[in-house]
């Protein structure tokens, strides 16, 4: 998108007043971006689209305060973020993206019951605002409007504390959601205090993070022993490429768990790569073949399937193998290598640190 054309929309955006203005400024954003993915750097396209998902979720954060007043329940009686997790929180949104988000607020001086209250009703209409903007609510429930993941500062380091108590698999999940979380409304000193709290819990559990290395470690590339490609098998994908899980996740999650082991704060998988050479735990030469790498898997993931149903847009991760070309099968196979190369350093690197 050129830049005249893309600051002109995020200035609509920011003027909206009501969801289906919103609406259709993301629609022709969709369209736009969608023409122009061959044509700019991936870094940057991936930069401007976020860019633009931030604008429409932060304007209609906006829109369902400005509703709350209307309806005569008044303005955020304590300051709060808005968190977003998941690529939302990487800032490695695709064309489509579904919601994973949540609240943390100021502890109330008086009348908490109110202010939870409050804060609820504010999710509710924020949560199906977004799904009127084409953003379909987190499967797995990870969801402003889900009281676990909507609560004071007080109480999310209580459930911060219960998680790293319990490591289970799914409170181990919950914390690799929070270590991607940002703010992307509201108060950020919330955040920053919150994420202070969860790598100090961190430090005083040292399980949790051979949990987290098996959690991370879950996925593989989709790369055979031969080092051929590993497509779906049956149903409707069947010949395609699992891009997201059987190459995004992979790095993500291990340049994760590379990061969180760091103390790095960044939640974009380029910018923890960064910071691990800034910290000397990842040699430059070897980051520089990981950032390559993870362009190219970005770029797939952006060309992978698109559909819009229900007025919702979606994104299955599968990418149709004729899409690629010799030279693209070429470079993915050599970055699913790289992929394995990196998962098995993350093992070793993190086994060592815990004997």
């Amino acid at each position: 998108m050129a830049d005249p054309v893309r600051i002109q929309l995020l200035k609509q955006i920011g003027n909206a007043d009501h969801v289906e203005m919103l609406r259709e400024l993301r629609d022709q954003v969709h369209e736009q971006m969608e023409a122009l993915l061959w044509a700019s750097p991936v870094e940057q396209f991936n930069e401007q689209l976020n860019e633009v998902h931030d604008a429409v979720i932060r304007r209609t954060i906006v829109i369902a305060e400005a509703e709350m007043a209307r309806l005569g329940k008044g303005s955020p009686p304590v300051p709060y973020a808005y968190l977003l997790f998941g690529s939302g929180g990487r800032e490695e949104q695709t064309l489509s993206s579904d919601q994973d988000s949540g609240i943390v607020y100021q502890d109330p001086v008086s009348d908490s019951a109110a202010t939870q209250h409050y804060f609820q009703q504010l999710s509710e209409l924020i949560v199906n605002m977004l799904q009127t903007n084409g953003y379909p609510p987190c499967e797995g429930n990870v969801l402003s409007n889900n009281p676990e993941w909507c609560m004071s500062i007080t109480q999310w380091k209580q459930q911060l504390n219960g998680w790293f108590q319990e490591p289970a698999w799914e409170s181990v999940r919950h914390l690799l959601i929070m270590a991607d979380g940002r703010s992307v409304h509201g108060s950020t000193r919330l955040l920053d205090e919150l994420k202070e709290h969860f790598f100090i819990d961190l430090l005083n559990h040292p399980i949790i993070v051979k949990r987290m290395l098996d959690n991370t470690m879950r996925h593989k590339v989709l790369l055979g022993i031969f080092g051929h490609l590993l497509k779906e098998q049956y149903g409707e994908d069947a010949g395609s490429l699992d891009i997201k899980y059987g190459a995004y996740i992979p790095m993500v999650n291990a340049i994760r768990l590379l990061a969180i082991q760091a103390g790095i704060r960044d939640t974009s998988t380029l910018l923890r790569i960064r910071r691990l050479v800034e910290l000397e735990e990842l040699p430059s030469p070897e980051a520089a073949a990981y950032e390559q790498a993870f362009r190219l898997v970005m770029r797939l993931r952006l060309m992978t399937t698109e559909h819009y149903e229900n007025g919702l847009y979606g994104n299955n991760g599968k990418l149709p193998s004729r899409k690629l070309t010799k030279e693209m099968t070429e470079e993915l196979k050599s970055a699913l290598r790289l992929g394995k190369k990196l998962q098995r350093k993350v093992y070793k690197q993190t086994m060592g640190r815990l004997t």
